[in-house]
C-alpha cells in the first residue's frame, strides 16, 4: 500500500493484525498519508521509526482553510461522461471519544496506535510531524520518557500517553502547545513537579491520575523543596564547617583549658608554699 501516491487515510482500527511493523522498502513509501488508525490490535516491537521519517504530509503546515478531502470519480459510457465528487468519510477516536466524521477537513493530520503491544521509547522524530494534529499512544508498553521535542508539533489538539511506563519528568516545554485541549499521561511512572502556563492551566488532576512520583497543581500533593527535611543538616551547613570538625574544635579546647589549668593550679600552689615556708621562718626569727 506505501507505492500508492493519493492514499491519505489508511485505517484498520480493531482487526486481528499482529507481530512487528517491519522498516519501509524505500523511503518514499506513503508519502501523503495523513492519518493513520492501527489501534485495538495486537501489534508489537518499537513503535515504526522509519516510517514517521517516510510521512512527509504530516510535516508540512497546510492552509486552514475549510476544504474536505475527497475523490474526483469519472464514469465513461459509449453516450456520455459522469463526473461525480465522493468525499472522504471515517470514524475515529477524538479527544478521548469515538467520533463519526462525515467530512474529512483536508488539513486534519491524526496517528493512533493505542491499544497495541508496542514496547520502548518514544521517538524523538516524532516531533518533526509539525502538521500532527491528534496524537494517540496509549494502552501500550512504551517506557522511558517523553521526548521535549514533542513540543515542536504546534498544530496539536490531543496527546494521550496514558497506561503505559512512561518515567521522568513531564518535559516543560509542552506547556508552549496552545491549541493542546486534552492531554492524558495517567497509569505511567512519571515524577516531579507538573508543569503550568498555557494550557496545562486547563487540565484537571484526571489528567495526571495513578502517577504517585507526581506533584503540584493540579495534583493535592505538593512538591517539598527538601529545606525542611534535614533542619539540623542546612544549620551545619549555615555554619560554615561540618559537624565532626565542630566536635574537633570542642575536644581540642576542652584539653588545652583543661592543662592549661593544671599548669595555673601548680604554680599556684607552689607559690602558696613560698609563702608559708617565708611566714614559718619570720616568726622563729621573731622569737
Amino acid at each position: 500500500m506505501g507505492v500508492l501516491p493519493h492514499l491519505r487515510v489508511l485505517i484498520l482500527r480493531s482487526n486481528g493484525l499482529h507481530g512487528v511493523i517491519g522498516k519501509p522498502e524505500t523511503n518514499v513509501e506513503f508519502p501523503g498519508l495523513q492519518i493513520v488508525d492501527l489501534s485495538n490490535n495486537s501489534f508489537k516491537g518499537k513503535l515504526p521509526l522509519e516510517y514517521f521519517r517516510n510521512w512527509t504530509a504530516m510535516k508540512n503546515v497546510r492552509n486552514e482553510d475549510l476544504i474536505y478531502m475527497q475523490a474526483n470519480i469519472s464514469l465513461e459510457t459509449s453516450h456520455n461522461t459522469m463526473e461525480k465528487q465522493y468525499e472522504y468519510s471515517m470514524t475515529m477516536t477524538n479527544k478521548g471519544v469515538m467520533r463519526l466524521y462525515e467530512k474529512i477537513q483536508d488539513s486534519l493530520t491524526a496517528i493512533d496506535l493505542s491499544s497495541n503491544g508496542f514496547e520502548g521509547g518514544i521517538p524523538e522524530v516524532l516531533g518533526d510531524l509539525k502538521q500532527l494534529h491528534l496524537l494517540n499512544l496509549s494502552n501500550n508498553f512504551l517506557s522511558g520518557g517523553i521526548p521535549p521535542t514533542l513540543s515542536n508539533l504546534k498544530e496539536l489538539e490531543a496527546l494521550d500517553l496514558s497506561h503505559n511506563k512512561l518515567s521522568g519528568e513531564i518535559p516543560v516545554q509542552l506547556a508552549q502547545l496552545t491549541f493542546l485541549a486534552v492531554f492524558n499521561v495517567s497509569h505511567n511512572f512519571l515524577s516531579g513537579r507538573i508543569p503550568r502556563g498555557n494550557q496545562f492551566e486547563t487540565f484537571d488532576n484526571t489528567s495526571f491520575d495513578a502517577n504517585p512520583g507526581l506533584c503540584g497543581e493540579p495534583l493535592s500533593k505538593e512538591c517539598g523543596n527538601g529545606e525542611d527535611s534535614l533542619p539540623a543538616a542546612k544549620e551545619d551547613e549555615g555554619s560554615g564547617s561540618p559537624p565532626e570538625s565542630r566536635w574537633k574544635v570542642v575536644v581540642i579546647g576542652y584539653a588545652s583549658g583543661l592543662v592549661i589549668g593544671v599548669i595555673l593550679g601548680c604554680a599556684m600552689n607552689t607559690r602558696k608554699y613560698e609563702w608559708l615556708v617565708e611566714n614559718y621562718f619570720a616568726r622563729r626569727h621573731r622569737s
